[in-house]
């Protein structure tokens, strides 16, 4: 399955990936929409070989998972070989 991001939610701080707790998406198979954790969508990109993005056609970047040592995973768009900013970018929810 593969999942469009669409929106995002965090916790107070500074507004950085790190502070990202939950997500909203869309599936790409059926349209239906949800909202799941970091921690959810990190386990399934991760283990269960998931497949996430944000925006769509030719704007569509790739969502995978950070693993700092010491810290929590987290989630962060990669395009052209580099760390990118395409989910702060979304609205929050």
């Amino acid at each position: 399955m593969a999942i469009e991001i669409t929106h995002v939610r965090l916790s107070s701080g500074t507004p950085d990936h790190e502070h990202i707790t939950d997500c909203k998406w869309k599936s790409l198979s059926d349209g239906s929409v949800k909202t799941s954790s970091k921690a959810t969508l990190v386990d399934w990109i991760d283990n269960e070989n998931g497949k996430a993005y944000v925006g769509s056609g030719s704007q569509r970047v790739n969502v995978g998972t950070v693993h700092p040592q010491g810290g929590t995973p987290y989630l962060r768009t990669y395009a052209d070989g580099e760390w990118t900013n395409n989910l702060l970018a979304l609205p929050r929810f």
